[in-house]
């Protein structure tokens, strides 16, 4: 199985699956002398970990990392670092009854097609249990961008059809406050009401909804990015997308671009001090491929969770009609989970383009 690498100059590849002993990431290409705060890197998991609420899966597991290599005196070498997670509380008993079952609208199928073979513990490696070895990755990319002043905030902007209205992203403190103030994970105390009453409903009923997450990205210095295949917006195109139950992807002004005139979309300079602003920013913080100073602003549109507690027909793998029957611990909504999944994945690109483009001013 190839594609468990991602980035460039600062390069994760993550291993393990679901219901395995562990799973984990080797993060290679960090910079020496990077103070590593382990209580930080340990908030940032407890975001992502399971069982933090009544509206999350049920799966208790603590997401203790575990640095195997790469620190030393709580600094970093220069060398791999190699962080392991345990997995602590699976029952893989829950599914035996998808041995030669495909779940719909999960990897089942697909993975039985192109390996002939598949993990159908949880999923294995498809399962968002993968995710947390991105998160812990993610942590330390914020540490590189915290050195200079790169901030990364996202929240659950949209539960169903209930959408929190824009946000004055201004003062992160306060909305961050909010944001963790409830466990939906919405900077909007009212809206985070209704997305929390509308979430327990939809359990209650063994279904799930879809959501969107928004992302902001302050203080990122003009000229990070590439011209052409590793544009900026691409590759946090391709991060997003890369995770489990995204659907979409779109930055600045997006779809919504689409039904206004150019004289209307684009975003002027003005000079403001010593520095070169925009008045608007449809741009979303990035204009040919590179960052221009703004805000770098996108959305991040998940689907609803594919494991229903429902009876769905479906077939098994001799091609036979049969039913099944939700089983196991699930979310019914993954958004509240995914903004630290989210904020990783952002810090991990950001981070890669800084170094590179450090590398290429010398």
């Amino acid at each position: 199985m190839a594609g468990n690498t991602f980035g460039e100059l600062f390069r994760i590849t993550t291993f393990g699956e679901s219901h395995g002993e562990a799973i984990g990431v080797v993060i290679d290409g960090c910079p020496a002398s990077l103070k590593i705060d382990l209580d930080f890197i340990q908030a940032e998991m407890d975001k992502r970990r399971p069982g933090q609420s009544h509206i999350t899966t049920q799966r208790k597991e603590s997401d203790t990392v575990k640095i195997l290599s790469g620190v030393f005196e709580g600094k970093t070498t220069g060398t791999p670092i190699a962080i392991l997670i345990p997995n602590e509380d699976q029952r893989s008993k829950d599914y035996n009854h998808l041995q030669d079952t495909f779940r719909p609208s999960h990897a089942d199928f697909t993975y039985q097609e192109k390996y002939g073979h598949r993990d159908y513990r949880g999923g294995g490696r498809s399962s968002a249990r993968e995710t947390a070895a991105r998160v812990a990755a993610g942590a330390v990319a914020k540490l590189v961008l915290q050195e200079v002043g790169i901030e990364i905030f996202a929240h659950v902007s949209a539960v169903g059809t209930i959408h929190a209205p824009n946000l004055d992203h201004n003062n992160l403190n306060t909305l961050l406050q909010h944001r963790e103030s409830n466990v939906v994970r919405c900077a909007d105390p009212a809206t985070a009401k209704e997305m929390t009453e509308l979430i327990e409903a939809i359990r209650k009923e063994g279904d799930t909804v879809g959501g969107k997450i928004s992302c902001i990205i302050r203080n990122c210095p003009a000229g990070l990015g590439e011209p052409v295949f590793d544009k900026l917006h691409a590759d946090l195109g391709k991060a997003m997308l890369s995770i489990n139950a995204v659907h979409g992807f779109e930055y600045g002004s997006g779809f919504a671009g689409t039904e206004m005139k150019g004289s209307e979309h684009n975003d002027l300079f003005i000079r403001s001090g010593k520095q070169t602003k925009t008045l608007t920013n449809y741009s979303g913080g990035i204009q040919g491929g590179i960052s221009n100073g703004m805000d770098i602003a996108f959305r991040v549109a998940f689907k609803p969770v594919a494991t229903l507690m429902q009876s769905q027909t479906t077939v098994d793998k001799n091609g036979n009609s049969t039913n099944l029957d939700g089983k196991g611990r699930h979310d019914p909504c993954v958004v509240p989970r995914a903004v630290a999944i989210v904020e990783a994945m952002a810090a991990l690109v950001l981070a890669d383009h800084y170094l590179r483009n450090k590398t290429a001013k010398l």
